[in-house]
Parts: C-alpha cells; structure tokens; sequence
C-alpha cells in the first residue's frame, strides 16, 4: 500500500497468477472480491485494503469456474456465479446458503440490489435475469431485449434504476421499484435506450459496462470503441 496514495500513484497494486476478469467492491469501502476464472484455488481472492492482506474464502468453487462475484451490502454473504449457477456463501460460517438457478448459459455479470434482497444477472445468451432471493431461486423474471451478449448490469445505489449493457452497443435503462410490502412483486420499466457505443469490426464487441453515479441519476458507459460516456439526468 502506497503511503502517497492521496497524492500520486496507486493505492495498491495485486500480482495474480491468472488475468483478473472481475473486482467488486464492499459497500463500506475496506474489502473488494476479485475473480480470475483460470487460477483454480485462488480464483476467488477477498482483499482487505487498511490490513493489505488477501484471503481465499474456500477452497474450491464448485460447478465450474468463476466468472465473477460481489458481496451482500448488509449481511456476510459473497455471491459467486460461474457459467450457470449463482452461489450465496456465509463467509463467517464458511457454508453455502443458497444456490440459485439462472437459466443462463453463461453469466457474465452480476449486482445486488441495496436492499439485499434481490440479484440482478447478465449472460453472454443476451438475457437480462432478475432474482427476488425471498420468493424463489429460480428467476422472478427474465428480460430478452438485447441483441447480442450481455457484458454488464447494474442497480442504482439510490434512485430505482437499472442498467444493462450489451455487445448490441447500446445501454438499457429500466425503471425498477423495489416495494417494502413483500405481497408486491417488483415493477421493472423499459425507460430508454441509449445508442452508446459503437459495435467495433472483428472483435464484434460493444458496450462493456455501465456504473450508475451513486447519488445522482446519471450512467457511465464504456466500449470496445475505447470511449467513455456520462450520460445524465436518465
């Protein structure tokens, strides 16, 4: 950890042994979980930034490799997703909790909602997933607009948005209200579709992430056409 840090250079730089295809952060800032499919044992790192230490929080991650992972904002849980299946981790009882069914047939991202309770998932099959974790683990609902791989979705920390982005080159934002009376199913919105990103030649690739601003209702965008764009007041 650099001792500069507020004033120049990196605040920390990790060697793997593996490419790195995926870091989230904690929601309180000190920890982030980076995934690198191909290192087997230590495809699932946890780092701990104040203490500069890393650990493996298991073994081995059953059902295939990795592909990326985030954290529950409240409660120790560590959602795991490998090609088909999401697996919820208790980190301090290092026990699986619960499995949940995508129906994919490759995740490429995952988000968890502020509340905790509900997981949002994006596949290379070009769906959309939506899981409410106390109703079922198999899919609340399933959004099938994009036309090719999907390589990014995400929640909006405080306004009920959500965004996915896709290799199509566009962004999609959804207007998602998240109700507090659980007899009330979710309410998910088509709102805009944002032409953002050139689809490049030969690669074919797109748009490849969305972050959502975390007080104010604006959206990053990133593209294999190498630009990034703010997009404000969705």
């Amino acid at each position: 950890v650099s001792a500069f840090a507020s004033v120049a250079g990196p605040v920390c730089v990790l060697r793997t042994n593996k490419d790195v295809s995926s870091v989230k952060w904690h929601r309180k800032g000190d920890y982030f979980v980076t995934v690198s499919p191909k290192a087997a044992a230590a495809a699932v790192l946890i780092h701990q930034l104040s203490k500069a230490n890393s650990q493996r929080p298991f073994s081995k991650v059953k059902g295939g490799e990795a592909q990326t992972a985030a954290f529950h904002p409240k409660l120790p849980f560590l959602f795991v997703a490998t090609p088909q299946h999401i697996r919820v981790y208790h980190l301090v009882k290092q026990q699986l909790v619960k499995k949940l069914l995508t129906g994919c047939r490759w995740v490429s991202t995952i988000d968890v909602h502020p509340t905790g309770d509900h997981v949002l998932v994006g596949s290379l099959d070009r769906r959309v997933v939506w899981f409410d974790l106390d109703l079922s683990s198999t899919p609340y609902k399933t959004l099938k607009y994009h036309d090719r791989a999907v390589r990014s979705a995400s929640y909006h920390r405080r306004y009920p948005l959500m965004a996915s982005a896709s290799d199509d080159g566009s962004v999609h934002v959804f207007h998602s209200t998240v109700y507090s009376d659980l007899m009330r199913n979710p309410l998910v919105v088509p709102v805009k579709i944002l032409r953002a990103h050139k689809v490049t030649e030969g690669t074919r690739l797109g748009a490849l992430g969305c972050a959502w601003h975390p007080s104010q209702p604006w959206v990053f965008t990133c593209g294999a056409d190498g630009r990034i764009w703010l997009f404000q007041d969705i």
